[in-house]
């Protein structure tokens, strides 16, 4: 039983990195077993899924000690405007960061901006918290009670 949340977390954790991983089908396969509890589950999914986009966010911090690089892609110039834009709106992207496939990138864009971390931390939890959410009700409802 252990291995089941453990293999959550991971593969949470993994699919918020900008690895092209999946959580979504795990959680779904041990909510479909019965075996689990269901508020673990998706406390477990939330945590592993924000922490990977706390190491999408680092990156991004961390990336811009290249930025006086040739080969580094955005000029000083570039990156002041993106700041400027996403100072007044961006912060809001990151309830996205559920998206597939846009997800992942925002929370690393979030990390370059020098977005907060307690407000990257807000607004991640409460998206990708209600995405688990919302799959496991969907699940309980379609799969597991029967109409």
């Amino acid at each position: 039983m252990i291995a089941g949340y453990l293999g959550l977390f991971i593969a949470a954790f993994g699919a918020a990195t900008l690895l092209p991983l999946q959580s979504e089908a795990v959680l779904v396969g041990l909510l479909v077993s019965g075996h689990y509890n269901l508020w673990l589950l998706l406390g477990i999914a939330t945590l592993g899924n924000v922490l990977g986009s706390v190491v999408n966010w680092w990156l991004g911090r961390w990336v811009e000690h290249f930025k006086n690089r040739r080969w580094f892609p955005v000029s000083d110039k570039q990156l002041d405007k993106a700041r400027s834009h996403y100072a007044r709106w961006g912060h809001w992207t990151l309830l996205l960061s559920w998206v597939p496939i846009i997800g992942d990138p925002l929370t690393l864009v979030a990390g370059v901006m020098r977005e907060p971390l307690w407000r990257f931390l807000i607004l991640v939890t409460l998206a990708k918290s209600l995405r688990y959410g919302v799959l496991a009700a969907l699940t309980l409802h379609w799969v597991l009670i029967p109409s």
